[in-house]
C-alpha cells in the first residue's frame, strides 16, 4: 500500500509518499481502506518529533483520524463488518491506504456527509468533547470562550456550543476568519491582531475558556473568568507558562485544567467514542452541525497540506483524499 511516511524530524518536506506493507488487524481491531484522512496541529508536532509521547518519529505514518470501509475484522469484533462506512480516531497511521484501528474508536459515517467531511469528525469532536463538555462543563446558557475560533477545534467548539445552547465568542486573526466564525453561530469575533480580547469580553465575562495558545494569554484568561470558571489548555503554541495569583484562584473557585488525547487509554478512547456517537451524531443527523472544510489534497501532495496548516492561512479543517 501506499502510504506518507516521517523520514526524520522536521519540516513538511520530510514527508515521502512510499510502499508499505498493509497492516493486519488484532483480534479487537478493523481493518480500514481509507478514502479520506484529517490533517490535524498534532501531525505537524509529530513530524517535527515534538509531540508528546511520539518518542522517534523516523519511519512514522502520520495521520490521526480516517474515514473509509471496512476490509477486514478482528476475530473479537462484533459490531461491524466488512463494507461499513467508518470514522475512526487512531494514535498514527492515517496518511496511508489502509489503516488499523481499535473497533471501539469507530463510528459510523454519518448520513448526508462525505468521507472527507466524515474524516474531519474524530480527533476534533473528541477533544472538544473532552475539554470543553466533560473538563470544562460547559452549560446551556453559559458563555464559552474559544481562542484560535478558526481551526479545525474552534469551527467544532463554535457548532457544538451554541447547538447546545451556550454563548460564544472566539479570537481570530483578520478580518475573514473573525466573519467565518460569526456566520457559525459565534457572537463575538474578536481579531486578536487589532483587538484585546480581554477588553472586548471584561463586561461580560466568561464561564469557560478553550486555549491552545497560552503564553501571554494565561493571566488574562484567569482575569476574564467569571467565578467557578473553568481554564482548559488543550495546547500552548505561544508559550507553556504564565503567572497566576493563586489566592485569586481560591477566591473565585477557579478550575485550571486541560489533556492530551494521544496519550490516553484505548478504554478511555472507546467510553469518550461512545458518549461523542451518543451527544453529537444526532446533531450532525438534525443539521445542527457540519465540519468545515477549507481544502481538499491527494494523499500525495502531504507536504503542501503541512504547509497550508503551518501557515495558519485556513478555515475549518484539511483532509488528505486517500
Amino acid at each position: 500500500m501506499k502510504a506518507i511516511v516521517i523520514q526524520q524530524p522536521g519540516g513538511p518536506e520530510v514527508l515521502r509518499l512510499q510502499e508499505q506493507p498493509r497492516p493486519k488487524p488484532t483480534a479487537h481491531e478493523v481493518l480500514v481502506r481509507v478514502q479520506a484522512a484529517g490533517v490535524n496541529r498534532p501531525d505537524v508536532l509529530m513530524r517535527q518529533g515534538k509531540y508528546a509521547g511520539s518518542g522517534d518519529v523516523s519511519g512514522l505514518v502520520p495521520g490521526l483520524e480516517i474515514a473509509g470501509i471496512v476490509e477486514e475484522c478482528g476475530a473479537e469484533v462484533s459490531r461491524w463488518q466488512p463494507g461499513a462506512a467508518v470514522c475512526a480516531l487512531l494514535p498514527a497511521g492515517g496518511y496511508a491506504e489502509y489503516a488499523v484501528v481499535d473497533a471501539r474508536h469507530c463510528l459510523p459515517v454519518p448520513a448526508g456527509l462525505s468521507m472527507a467531511e466524515a474524516a474531519a469528525l474524530p480527533e476534533t469532536v473528541f477533544t472538544v468533547w473532552h475539554n470543553v463538555f466533560q473538563r470544562g462543563s460547559l452549560q446551556p446558557g453559559e458563555t464559552l470562550l474559544v481562542h484560535g475560533g478558526s481551526s479545525g477545534i474552534g469551527t467544532t467548539a463554535i457548532q457544538l456550543a451554541v447547538a447546545l445552547g451556550s454563548r460564544v465568542a472566539v479570537t481570530a486573526g483578520d478580518a475573514a476568519k473573525c466573519q467565518a466564525c460569526r456566520e457559525l453561530g459565534a457572537e463575538w469575533a474578536i481579531n486578536y491582531k487589532t483587538e484585546d480580547f480581554e477588553q472586548v469580553l471584561q463586561a461580560e465575562g466568561v464561564d469557560v475558556i478553550l486555549d491552545m495558545i497560552g503564553g501571554e494569554y494565561i493571566v488574562k484568561n484567569l482575569r476574564l473568568l467569571k467565578d467557578d470558571g473553568r481554564l482548559v489548555f488543550i495546547n500552548a503554541m505561544q508559550g507553556n507558562k504564565g503567572e497566576f495569583n493563586a489566592l485569586e484562584v481560591m477566591r473565585r473557585r477557579l478550575t485550571i485544567t486541560g489533556s492530551t488525547l494521544r496519550p490516553r487509554s484505548n478504554e478511555f478512547k472507546g467510553a469518550l467514542a461512545a458518549e461523542v456517537e451518543r451527544h453529537v451524531w444526532p446533531l450532525l443527523a438534525a443539521g445542527k452541525f457540519r465540519p468545515v472544510i477549507h481544502q481538499t489534497f491527494p494523499l500525495a501532495e502531504a507536504v503542501a497540506a503541512h504547509r497550508l496548516m503551518e501557515s495558519s492561512a485556513h478555515i475549518g479543517k484539511i483532509v488528505l483524499a486517500v
